[in-house]
């Protein structure tokens, strides 16, 4: 995703956050990233200490990994802030 669709990708993501979710709130973020557990480690360290709950599972053939991973958060902007975190997981596909 290039800088300005992904601009305006999170500008309507906190656009419908605020319009639907009272804040803090837990937010479900999901994953899928290539099963690689260098990669999965990065993921679970940007959500270390912060008490959220993650489920990871592996697909049928194994090549990929799904993480759900749900999060009691301040604000769409700390909501934001992890997705873009996450973005610089090589491979990392955001649902």
């Amino acid at each position: 995703m290039d800088k300005d669709n992904s601009d305006e990708f999170y500008a309507r993501l906190k656009e419908q956050l605020l319009e639907n979710t009272s804040w803090p709130s837990d937010y479900l973020y999901k994953f899928i990233v290539p099963t690689d557990e260098k990669r999965i480690a990065q993921i679970h360290d940007i959500f270390d200490n912060t008490g959220a709950v993650i489920e990871s599972k592996k697909s049928k053939k194994g090549t990929y990994t799904s993480l759900s991973i749900t999060v009691n958060l301040e604000s769409p902007d700390a909501v934001i802030e992890k997705y873009k975190e996450v973005s610089v997981v090589e491979g990392v596909i955001s649902l």
